[in-house]
């Protein structure tokens, strides 16, 4: 049985955005023309970036050290779409 894979890292703006980040994701897996999943990657870089730029960043929390892991593999997915876009 497959279950949603649940994030709990303790940070309102890693919540929020998670939120934004999930819906704008799941956007790009329905996109079908990879003209449209370049655009929706576009929007993901954007929402990445507001984590990666985080003012209450702290290197000695966990929560701060796995959200910003996290944030840098989105955005490299995202870099990798735009990469393929430009490919095609």
């Amino acid at each position: 049985m497959h279950t949603k894979e649940e994030t709990t890292i303790s940070c309102s703006i890693f919540q929020t955005q998670e939120r934004t980040i999930r819906g704008i994701t799941d956007k790009i897996n329905r996109a079908e023309e990879i003209q449209q999943k370049a655009a929706f990657a576009l929007e993901l870089q954007k929402e990445v970036d507001v984590i990666l730029d985080c003012p209450d960043y702290d290197a000695a929390q966990l929560d701060c050290k796995n959200c910003r892991f996290i944030a840098h593999f989105r955005k490299k997915t995202a870099a990798l779409i735009t990469k393929a876009q430009k490919l095609a």
